[in-house]
């Protein structure tokens, strides 16, 4: 089984700044399909309050891998063909798309991110359906958000993760490593933790985190996860080649048609496979104005001589490729630009005004009519629109109106084309959201005055945006200081096993929910045998390494749920939860066989070593977790009095008629097998006694 993920470090991340997640329609979606009692009908109301979504929702409804008998035309058909966990996470996957297109990140190529998560997404499906490892969306939707840990970090992080970055493109550059050395945390884990955080299944979040290194993912053969893990390394497989220079394609091929031999495909069938993969990357490109690129057909690029595409996008230099420029959706460099989106259903003011904004080296967008507009501007998120007051369907008023009431709305600046200059209209129109206006016919000079009006404003809020981005990430890089301080504040340098502080906590912690559920819990004592004389012979060198040899025999020793600390110079303290005394005692007894089986080599010096052990369960003449602890300390001293390498337990037995304490001792010696002393009623107190 896989390691258990960790929670703590991914809620310090959580309260560290802005995480990728949901937003708007789509976190509605994801809170709807949670309830128990929801409708369809419900839940096709709030979708179509989106209608970016509603096309996505319906195109993958539609989907040759849907297995649709005839084409879906309305939400509530979609969402019978999809199922609701599909369109949840749909839902999820698209507001990312929407919402963190571009950020801070400077060399966090955004573009390549979510073309390469487009591929994933549809390479995972296509692979889902042919080996039937999964459910055809639920893959497309676990290939969409399969690197969101990369995201993640260069939202929360953006100039350190962009160091991280330039460090592992440095030759020799591992970015794993880097990342861990940077944020003790690294992408694959963090995906992993955000997709179980958004609800989706175990049995998708874990192989998440393996995929990328497939031959190290801890599951057996025969499962699904293992299965699910080879589906997305080919999807990545093949993610690697259709975002590759095309030089460098043949060689990856190689790679894709070995992934697909743990799948039992053939290569002339991954072929097929991949050139469908590609055709519908182009499609959904289109649609979510994702950059797509061109790739010949796999035959043909395995081949020798492959042919020339032009146009490749920017490659990534963990991908082992060239690079080249040319991406197929150009954006505009420099402080000047601004995505502007043109509304108006004349054609010809449209073709004008894109000639002024496009020689002033503006990225423009065009739509015909009022609604595709909305839907246009929730897609592309346009600094400045220019809009028409009258258009059929949905007027100029109508949709800055419906824009004012969204997130991405609010920041645009809009510009209202009229031919009326009458006062109350304008004062209308000014009151309904619009920002200024331009009289038809269009002067060129106005116009570019009024641009650049706007573009002040515009630039205003960019800069109130960018300290506000300063400050949270200083607020991120405070948390991440704050977390590796308290690490270490809780871990001992030695052994690398958290310290007393850390202790005292969890047992602490421990203790009330074992008092709450009254389940058993148990500790042990665990000492050095003739610490202090290895320390005087050998010295303080030996001495640390016989601490180091014994702590790795016992991290080996334990189970998964017993928790370790080292509370002083030769002392460990070991709690058992759900655990009773003969299992703790049994525990404790083959922790003391893996310490004497350990040969501990200091220098030129050999060394055996044991340890006496000293077991104690809660039980109800204990006030609190102290009086367990001592207990088991009793016991340790019980079991050096006995001749060291044992385990003991003081147990409680009976009180007389003068108060005098009755006591049991139990011992495990060298041999293990277990003897029962005769009752005593002095056992001494070690709380005090120098260690």
């Amino acid at each position: 089984m896989p390691p258990p993920i960790d929670i703590t470090r991914f809620e310090h991340l959580k309260t560290a700044g802005d995480l990728p997640s949901p937003k708007g329609v789509a976190l509605a979606i994801i809170r709807l399909t949670r309830k128990d009692d929801l409708s369809l009908a419900e839940l096709a109301r709030v979708i179509k309050t989106d209608p970016a979504f509603v096309g996505r929702l319906i195109k993958a409804a539609n989907s040759a891998a849907m297995g649709a008998r005839r084409p879906v035309a309305s939400v509530q058909e979609a969402l019978m063909v999809l199922g609701l966990p599909a369109v949840r996470n749909m839902a999820l996957g698209f507001s990312l798309l929407s919402n963190y297109r571009n950020g801070g990140c400077a060399n966090f190529d955004y573009e390549r991110y979510w073309s390469g998560a487009l591929l994933m997404a549809l390479a995972a499906q296509a692979i889902g359906q042919r080996v039937h490892c999964a459910a055809a969306d639920e893959m497309f939707c676990l290939g969409l958000l399969s690197r969101v840990g990369e995201l993640a970090l260069a939202t929360l992080h953006p100039k350190q993760y962009s160091d991280v970055l330039a460090e592992a493109a440095a030759p020799g550059g591992d970015l794993v490593a880097c990342e861990q050395r940077a944020f003790a945390m690294h992408h694959r884990e963090l995906t992993a933790v955000m997709l179980a955080d958004w609800g989706l299944p175990k049995l998708f979040y874990e192989p998440a985190a393996h995929f990328e290194m497939p031959d190290d993912a801890p599951f057996a053969e025969d499962s699904r996860a293992i299965q699910i893990v080879a589906a997305l390394s080919l999807a990545d497989a093949i993610r690697a080649i259709c975002l590759a220079a095309p030089d460098a394609r043949p060689a990856l091929t190689d790679d894709m048609y070995q992934r697909g031999q743990s799948l039992s495909l053939d290569p002339d069938g991954l072929n097929a496979l991949s050139d469908q993969v590609v055709e519908e990357w182009g499609e959904w490109g289109r649609l979510l104005r994702v950059a797509t690129q061109p790739v010949p057909p796999l035959a043909s690029v395995a081949a020798a001589g492959t042919p020339v595409v032009v146009g490749a996008l920017r490659a990534d230099p963990r991908d082992g490729v060239a690079a080249e420029e040319a991406p197929v959706i150009a954006r505009p460099k420099g402080a000047s630009s601004m995505r502007v989106l043109v509304v108006d259903d004349n054609a010809e003011v449209r073709t004008s005004l894109r000639g002024l904004l496009e020689r002033a080296g503006h990225l423009v967008f065009e739509s015909d009519n009022g609604r595709h507009g909305m839907e246009l501007a929730l897609e592309v998120q346009p600094q400045m629109m220019l809009v028409d007051a009258h258009m059929p369907e949905m007027s100029g008023l109508d949709l800055t109106r419906a824009l004012r009431q969204t997130r991405i709305g609010r920041t645009i600046y809009i510009l209202l084309l009229t031919s009326l200059e009458d006062e109350e209209r304008l004062i209308e129109a000014f009151e309904n959201g619009v920002d200024d206006f331009v009289t038809k016919p269009i002067r060129p000079r106005v116009l570019a005055a009024r641009l650049r009006a706007g573009h002040r404003v515009i630039r205003l809020q960019q800069e109130v945006e960018h300290e506000r981005e300063e400050i949270r990430r200083f607020a991120a890089e405070l948390a991440v200081t704050n977390r590796r301080l308290h690490e270490v504040a809780l871990t001992d340098q030695l052994t690398g096993f958290p310290n007393r502080r850390y202790a005292i906590e969890r047992i602490a912690q421990e203790w009330a929910g074992a008092t709450r559920s009254r389940r058993p819990l148990s500790c042990m004592v665990i000492d050095i045998d003739e610490f202090k004389q290895i320390n005087d012979t050998y010295g303080h060198d030996a001495g640390d390494m016989v601490l180091r040899q014994a702590s790795v025999a016992l991290k080996h020793g334990l189970r998964s749920q017993d928790v370790v600390a080292r509370t002083g110079g030769d002392e460990f303290l070991v709690l058992c939860p759900d655990t009773d005394l003969s299992a703790a005692l049994r525990c404790a007894e083959r922790l003391r066989q893996a310490v004497h089986a350990a040969k501990v080599v200091a220098g030129n010096v050999k060394l055996r070593v044991s340890i006496s052990v000293g077991v104690a369960q809660r039980d109800r003449s204990m006030g609190d977790a102290d009086a367990m602890i001592k207990r088991a300390d009793q016991g340790a001293y019980v079991a050096k009095a006995q001749g060291r390498n044992r385990v003991a337990s003081v147990q409680l037995s009976a009180v007389d008629s003068s108060g005098a304490v009755s006591q049991k001792t139990q011992i495990l010696p060298m041999s293990g097998s277990q003897v029962a002393l005769q009752p005593t009623a002095k056992v001494k107190d070690r709380s005090t006694e120098h260690r």
